[in-house]
C-alpha cells in the first residue's frame, strides 16, 4: 500500500475498497471533473450516517 494508507484492517476493508472504486469510476480519464466528482460524492452521502460501535455491543 502506498500513499496515505499505511494499514488496512479487515474491519474497514470494505470502506477502503469502496473509496478506491469511487475514485476509479469518477476520474478525469472518464470525463469527470472535480465539480462533478464532488456532486456525486455528496449525493452518495444523503441519508447515511457512519457510526462506530464498541466491540461489546
Amino acid at each position: 500500500m502506498k500513499g496515505i494508507y499505511q494499514h488496512c484492517s479487515e474491519r474497514h476493508l470494505h470502506r477502503y475498497l469502496s473509496e478506491f472504486d469511487f475514485r476509479y469510476s469518477n476520474r478525469v480519464g472518464l470525463g469527470v471533473n472535480d465539480m462533478q466528482r464532488t456532486e456525486r460524492a455528496l449525493m452518495g452521502i444523503v441519508g447515511k450516517r457512519l457510526t462506530y460501535r464498541t466491540a461489546h455491543q
